[in-house]
């Protein structure tokens, strides 16, 4: 038997990794038998599967709740729910009540189910956990300190997850994202949102706003490649890993410059015409802090896989997302 629970599943990465269950009945060679969606807000109608799905709404950062979704006991818990980090930085008090509260009251009540449980728990992580300055690849053994009270909600729960995890309480796994891009929908309040933004609204026909120069350059995977991540990681042993249970994932590093230029190779000119110069002091001064380029050998090492270059990111989009059309 093998039952999946879903912690912020009424999001895109959380809803696409339901659909992915879903089609593949399967998680790590193992047949799935139950699958539970959690989320603060009630997520959208399942997609057929040959299991059962339940689908419970609640904020985890209220007492008691986070007890309801352990006395379930699943086997595996993926733990995608968090405010981004733009909002994260606005709102200080809830940064920290739904990305470190919640957190801590999952892993609390995981802690405190008697006979002997111990789930898998894979946690979504950020590159955020790092601060500048930067080397010009970050390495597995640089140090996080980071510049937004996001990156540090992430940071701290990385710490909380290995505590926990070395005690014996779970078998934990954190993951930290690069920035995923591009995301379909509507825009979010991540103060990142712009990277997916200039992709995917001139793709669409409508007009896009950059906030930042050119020249600044970031991590980058797809929803696609998300998704890949969080099914491997299912099946990973975690016991050659020791104490170090949070990883850096593979990615695209590249500028919006090279962002565009990618754009503009695939779409054409009149579409690249589409993003319009805007400077935001805020967001730039975000920004400014966050990693550029890693090395992520570690996550490589290990079996992790992600685009080789940001013209596949797109093309990914465009496959998923517009079923192969580009509105020129």
């Amino acid at each position: 038997m093998l039952h999946i629970m879903i912690i912020g599943a009424a999001g895109m990465v959380g809803a696409k990794l339901v659909n992915r269950l879903c089609a593949d009945g399967e998680l790590a060679g193992r047949p799935i038998t139950r699958l539970t969606r959690h989320d603060v807000v009630i997520a959208g109608p399942p997609p057929a599967s040959s299991f059962p799905i339940d689908t419970f709404a609640s904020d985890l950062s209220t007492p008691g709740e986070a007890e309801k979704l352990a006395a379930l006991q699943p086997d595996v818990i993926y733990h995608l729910a968090a405010i981004v980090s733009g909002e994260a930085e606005a709102d200080f008090d809830k940064g920290y009540r739904i990305n470190l509260d919640g957190t801590r009251h999952l892993f609390e009540a995981i802690r405190k189910v008697a006979g002997g449980y111990c789930p898998k728990i894979i946690f979504t992580s950020s590159i955020a956990v790092f601060g500048a300055p930067f080397p010009e690849a970050i390495g597995d053994e640089f140090f996080t300190t980071p510049l937004t009270s996001y990156g540090t909600q992430k940071a701290i729960c990385e710490l909380l997850l290995a505590d926990y995890s070395r005690r014996g309480f779970f078998d934990g796994l954190g993951l930290r994202f690069p920035t995923i891009c591009v995301r379909p929908g509507k825009p979010n309040l991540a103060a990142s949102g712009f990277f997916s933004g200039i992709i995917r609204e001139p793709l669409a026909g409508q007009e896009a706003i950059l906030p930042v120069g050119e020249d600044v350059r970031h991590w980058h995977a797809s929803p696609r490649a998300a998704v890949g991540f969080l099914t491997h990681a299912a099946g990973l042993d975690t016991v050659p890993l020791g104490a170090r249970r949070n990883i850096t994932l593979p990615g695209v590093s590249c500028t919006v410059g090279e962002q565009i230029a990618a754009l503009r190779r695939i779409a054409g000119d009149r579409v690249a015409s589409r993003i319009r110069r805007e400077p935001n002091e805020t967001i730039m001064k975000i920004v400014s802090g966050w990693p550029r380029n890693f090395e992520a050998r570690r996550g490589l090492a290990l079996g992790f896989t992600a685009e080789s270059s940001f013209d596949d990111i797109i093309k990914v989009h465009i496959a998923d997302e517009l079923d192969g059309k580009i509105f020129s």
